[in-house]
């Protein structure tokens, strides 16, 4: 009986298995490993009782027990991936019947739309006493209204009158155009907090509270809320004052957009006017879809004036910013089409998480706020901008380094303005769906949850980037104000003078802060997903000592370059001498540094490399000058001249910054063939002791023609022979003194006049 067990369990296993896992099944566990006379005893190929009967017959009890073990787990991973794909499949379809159930209720219900709302407006009528009761009603709700709105007039006329005249004049800057548009926005809105108290205090003592029912949600929804988006589009839009205009639109786009944007508002406000009305009268929110129909007219509104008025908005978006990057432009472009695919998003969204039957968010307006953040955005971008170009500090010094840093500058400013900006509309989306910002930086029990807390990390991180990268940059523009040589020092024979110490060292420091940056908020920000870090951290400590024990080259120069920079052996800027190699220090990293010879070519040194460095531009340059003057010249005459000279150079305002000291006379230096050596030196700022060099030279050529001193030249002396004595020579005689002298006047016009030597001693 058991031996026939096994052999229907076999079977119907069999049955069941595909035929390739039938085919790769070659020997049966146990067979073969455990005894050696066992022999394999392979899947007959026609499964017929008599062979599956052989089989098991060949088989012991434990055999066939993990034969059946082993088949049944291979089933049951075959039916949990088929039930995975399954349940796959069945959450797509559910949320695709999420989607379309609306829509297709909605149209199931026309037939009965139009009797439904007559049924909700009956019994309305007979809780409020009949059609006379409605009428009355509602005419005392307009002489509410009616009071109120005088109120509020009389109030902002006695405002305008006496705290703030309206302004008829065009505005004569940024500041009063924002000053008048914010005390006409905050007037409206005392305006409209007046109308409500007034509205509320006579509304409570006139209307029961049955009326009050009705009349609260008619007032907010119908007047209340187009009225504050009135407000809030006249204070952005200014559609009848262009000289107040905060953004770059035309009267006509400015007068259409703020109409639709009411219209919009009000068709939204009477969307949830009409849903409180029916529930609130009987008719249940299933049994009439007319609020669907209203809310899907909201979004298709919304599109029609995004795509009607996509000129007027890019054009809004562009800004009048000469400054904009192509990314601006491109999303000056895609803003329209933007709002448009927001609208058809939010469109779903509502349609899903009705169909899904989650309307509780849907109730309390969070789409609507979620919608109206998201077509904001770019808007807040564009303000962004223009704020930023009156906030940027001006720019410091001239030239193209100076404009460079000003508009990277700018940049970052937009940069970090956006990313702010972002995660305060994060933050209010969340808030509208009623999601605890606390529990979703903590709890991170979901996808969306830990998606929110990858961005609030990755948005700290890059304020934090910006932010010590601007302060660095800002430093740097004050300290050092032109990278690598000027075009005075490219003129010159070697580099001027360096820049600060600390001008030297902070592009180091803001490549090691970003650095350091990006690594702890990238790695925070992994686990934020879920990702365990802690492998690659591990992964990051084994690279490091990878690194240092298979680089020790690299270790070293970066080590050696840490201490140049403690020892402060050169700065940007400076021109120093390595190893015969020369040039001026442009850039500095962490591992080498690059010189710029005067004549163009630069030399990459790592730091392991230099044995001796010899610094020219470090603090200040004596510069020596030797001139050669006749043997009969008087050198205390020389002397004065000299002084003359670096009096007169100390008091022209082209120099006399550059002098440290005054140009002055050594005396005679020494004596040559040709005549006296004096020289003369001066002290001087590095780099400029070569302009200095070439005013002396022209000072030095001017004052001794003035005085009649001469350069020294080179001369070739004929002794001639007594005058008496030529009459008694002979024609041979006289031919060859011809000659002779001939030859020294040719010998000294090629020669030509002695030169002073030049260059630094």
């Amino acid at each position: 009986m058991f031996r026939l067990f096994w052999v229907i369990a076999v079977a119907a296993i069999i049955a069941g298995a595909t035929p390739g896992s039938i085919q790769a099944q070659t020997m049966l566990p146990g067979m073969g490993a455990n005894s050696a006379d066992a022999e394999a005893a392979p899947i007959p190929e026609e499964m017929t009782p008599d062979a599956i009967n052989a089989m098991v017959a060949r088989m012991s009890d434990d055999e066939v027990r993990d034969f059946l073990l082993q088949r049944l787990d291979s089933v049951a991973v075959a039916e949990g991936k088929k039930a995975e794909m399954l349940s796959g499949l069945d959450r797509i379809a559910n949320l695709w019947n999420a989607l379309i159930t609306p829509t297709t209720n909605a149209f199931k219900k026309l037939p009965v739309l139009l009797s439904t709302q007559v049924k909700a407006y009956n019994n309305f009528s007979e809780a409020y006493g009949g059609n006379n009761g409605v009428v009355k009603m509602l005419s005392l709700i307009a002489l509410l209204l009616a009071v109120a709105f005088a109120v509020e007039y009389a109030v902002k006329k006695w405002l305008v009158r006496t705290k703030n005249p309206e302004n008829t004049g065009s505005s004569e800057g940024l500041r009063e155009a924002v000053v008048f548009l914010l005390k006409r926005f905050l007037r409206e809105i005392f305006g409209l907090v007046v109308f409500y108290i007034v509205l509320r205090a006579i509304g409570r003592l006139v209307l029961s509270p049955q009326q009050i029912m009705f009349a609260a949600p008619f007032v907010s929804y119908l007047i209340w809320m187009p009225r504050l988006a009135g407000a809030f589009s006249r204070f952005l839009m200014a559609p009848h004052r262009a000289d107040l205009r905060l953004v770059n639109v035309s009267d006509h786009w400015a007068r259409f957009i703020h109409r639709h944007l009411i219209g919009i508002v009000l068709l939204g406000g009477v969307t949830f006017f009409l849903a409180n009305f029916n529930f609130a009268n009987g008719i249940l929110p299933g049994e009439t879809l007319i609020a669907f129909w209203l809310d899907s007219g909201v979004y298709i509104y919304i599109a029609y004036v995004f795509w009607f008025a996509r000129d007027g908005l890019s054009e809004m978006m562009r800004g009048t910013d000469t400054d904009n990057t192509r990314f601006d432009e491109i999303v000056a472009r895609a803003y329209p089409y933007f709002g448009i695919a927001v609208a058809a998003s939010t469109w779903a969204l509502v349609s899903t998480l009705a169909g899904l039957g989650q309307l509780e968010q849907i109730y309390k307006g969070a789409h609507y706020t979620t919608m109206f953040l998201l077509l904001i955005t770019p808007v807040i971008d564009s303000g962004i901008r223009g704020l930023v170009k009156h906030l940027v500090p001006p720019m410091q010094g001239e030239g193209p380094i100076a404009e460079q840093a000003y508009y990277a500058t700018k940049r970052s400013y937009v940069r970090t303005g956006r990313v702010i900006a972002l995660g305060f509309i994060l933050s209010l989306i969340a808030r509208a769906w009623d999601f605890s910002l606390l529990g979703l930086l903590q709890d991170r029990g979901g996808i969306a949850d830990n998606l929110f807390s990858f961005a609030m990390t990755a948005i700290v991180g890059y304020v934090a980037y910006e932010g010590v990268s601007l302060w660095i940059n800002r430093r740097l523009a004050a300290e050092f104000t032109a990278l690598g040589m000027s075009k005075e020092d490219a003129d010159n024979e070697m580099g001027g003078g360096g820049g600060s110490r600390l001008s030297t060292v902070l592009p180091l420091a803001l490549v090691s802060a970003q650095t350091t940056i990006i690594v702890i908020f990238g790695l925070l920000a992994i686990g934020n997903l879920g990702v365990d870090i802690t492998p690659l951290l591990a992964g990051a400590g084994i690279a490091g000592l990878a690194i240092g024990f298979g680089a020790q080259k690299l270790v070293g120069d970066v080590v050696s370059g840490i201490f140049f920079l403690v020892d402060d052996a050169f700065r940007t800027g400076e021109y120093v001498e390595i190893d015969g190699t020369m040039g001026a220090v442009e850039k500095i990293s962490i591992r080498s540094m690059q010189l710029r010879h005067h004549r163009g070519p630069v030399h990459t040194i790592p730091y392991g490399e230099i044995p001796k460095l010899t610094n020219y531009s470090r603090d200040w340059v004596i510069m020596k000058l030797k001139f050669t003057v006749p043997f009969d010249t008087d050198p205390n005459k020389v002397k004065k001249l000299f002084k003359k000279i670096g009096q007169e150079m100390l008091q022209d305002d082209l120099f006399k910054e550059d002098f440290l000291q005054p140009f002055k006379s050594q005396g005679v230096f020494d004596f040559d063939d040709v005549g006296m050596i004096v020289r003369g030196k001066f002290m001087a700022k590095p780099g400029k002791q070569f302009t200095i060099r070439k005013e002396i030279y022209n000072k030095v050529k001017a004052a001794f023609a003035e005085n009649d001193i001469d350069f020294a030249r080179r001369e070739v002396r004929v002794a001639l022979p007594k005058t008496e004595a030529v009459g008694e020579m002979s024609d041979a005689e006289k031919a060859a003194l011809t000659a002779g002298a001939a030859a020294a006047a040719l010998q000294q016009q090629e020669q030509g006049p002695t030169k002073a030597p030049k260059g630094p001693d």
